[in-house]
């Protein structure tokens, strides 16, 4: 996984497994994050980036209980 830098100093490391395939709802079968929240994590603040991390973890959470 790879980390960024946000703007309060800290770090939020990205989700991103180089797994980059979309499923049917433009969510990453790899990171589980949408495809706006892909394109939004460069420029995002840190409490963004968790928000987005929490949103992935969740999918992915729901999604292992579907399998």
């Amino acid at each position: 996984m790879a980390t960024s830098d946000t703007e309060s100093g800290l770090s939020v490391e990205s989700p991103c497994v180089r797994k980059c395939t979309l499923d049917e709802h433009d969510i990453c079968i790899g990171c589980f994050r949408s495809i706006d929240e892909i394109c939004a994590w460069g420029s995002a603040s840190s409490s963004r980036r968790s928000e987005i991390l929490q949103l992935a973890a969740t999918r992915r959470e729901q999604n292992s209980r579907r399998a």
